[in-house]
């Protein structure tokens, strides 16, 4: 594949459950950010078991984590699904972790335990910065 046609196809970039609360919660244009950081097209992915967090924290958690949730999931419906077959000892991290290194693909979380783990095996990780904008943590090819 040449350069440019690698260029042309849109970078998916692995969303997790907390990154889906960012839009309503701090007010920040995702889409926009993330057109601005990337300077590339790119595709949001929403793999089946952050859909299943989102789907079980909108129906037993505390109320407002439920509204969240359900504004999350909502926002959701914008990514490509994904389905992921997974063992049963696998958490949605282990999966996203799995996820990222076959596709080589950039992941967007908050979750400071999970960049971590991105990071120590090379996967470029996107995150929210100081409440008020979207940084890259790695090199994307």
């Amino acid at each position: 594949m040449t350069p440019t046609a690698k260029q042309k196809q849109p970078l998916k970039v692995i969303i997790d459950s907390n990154a889906l609360f960012i839009p309503f919660q701090f007010k920040i244009d995702m889409y926009n950010e993330l057109k601005q950081l990337l300077n590339r097209n790119f595709e949001l992915v929403l793999i089946s078991p952050v859909k299943r967090e989102l789907e079980r924290l909108a129906t037993k958690s505390q109320p407002k984590m439920q509204k969240n949730a359900s504004l999350a999931l909502k926002f959701a419906e914008q990514c490509s699904y994904f389905e992921v077959g997974e063992a049963s000892q696998e958490t949605t991290d282990d999966l996203i972790v799995k996820v990222a290194c076959e596709w080589k693909a950039p992941v967007f979380t908050n979750d400071k335990l999970l960049r971590k783990r991105l990071r120590d095996i090379n996967v470029p990780v996107i995150y929210m910065r100081e409440k008020s904008r979207l940084e890259i943590d790695g090199l994307i090819s």
